[in-house]
């Protein structure tokens, strides 16, 4: 199974450009992040002409989550369980393919809203890890992969790059996805990047791509039994470098 990850940070103005991509890199299944558009706005034809159904969460001019896979699915989720039934944020999606439970994830910034914003990112961190341990408690094959918007550990982001109170770095948040981990997730990328300098994004401003001023932000993590089939993971970088770009590149993850 090959699986990636790409915030796009709207599909209407990169569809082409993530159409070119999967003709190229051929993924099963592709997690899609802050589409910017409702569902009927979703270029849902152009995939569908290369063989990929989608699940579609939108919400107007914010947010947004997609599932494009080339293996038949069921839909589990559409929201976030445990969240309260007002949080009409398009945040998750959940499907289950080839027998594995695939989370799409679309984590808040933490940075806008003041103190109550970065509340609700550790709220919504909260939920998905007693989500992420109910499944893993059933054994679930299971995938949570993403935009977290978090920097794991200093290493994950280039020196300078955040102030130490951004949301992004802050210990609350690495906090939030260590418990992630200590569940029996396994970060895909440092499991077989362990010290590799890897960013999966590079703000607009200040030429931070030519610098290489990143963040890696975009994470896959697996339970065990699918860490244990993990061959490959890399960030396709060249795809950040396109006209127009996004400000995120792809991550890939294989198994076995």
């Amino acid at each position: 199974m090959k699986l990636a990850t790409w915030n796009v940070n709207s599909i209407r103005q990169r569809a082409e450009q993530v159409a070119r991509w999967v003709k190229r890199a051929a993924p099963d299944i592709l997690l899609l992040q802050e589409l910017k558009c409702e569902a009927a706005a979703f270029p849902e034809t152009l995939f569908a002409e290369l063989g990929y159904r989608a699940e579609i969460v939108g919400q107007k001019a914010y947010n947004g989550v997609a599932v494009l896979s080339r293996l038949p699915f069921e839909t589990r989720a559409r929201a976030l369980p445990g969240l309260p039934p007002h949080d009409t944020q398009a945040r998750y999606v959940e499907i289950e393919a080839a027998g594995v439970v695939v989370g799409g994830i679309y984590a808040p910034n933490g940075n806008s809203g003041g103190d109550d914003g970065f509340a609700y990112k550790l709220a919504w961190l909260d939920a998905l890890a007693v989500h992420a341990a109910h499944l893993l408690a059933a054994d679930t094959p299971l995938i949570l992969a993403g935009d977290f918007n978090i920097c794991p550990t200093d290493a994950d982001l280039a020196p300078g790059a955040l102030a130490p109170e951004d949301a992004l770095v802050r210990p609350e948040s690495r906090a939030g996805f260590r418990r992630l981990l200590w569940l029996g997730l396994t970060d895909a990328l440092r499991a077989l990047h362990p010290t590799e300098r890897l960013f999966t994004f590079w703000d607009y401003q200040a030429s931070a791509f030519d610098a290489d001023r990143g963040l890696r932000i975009d994470h896959v993590l697996l339970s065990p039994t699918l860490a244990e089939r993990l061959v490959a993971a890399s960030v396709e970088r060249a795809e950040r470098a396109a006209p127009h770009p996004s400000d995120h590149a792809p991550v890939v993850v294989t198994l076995d």
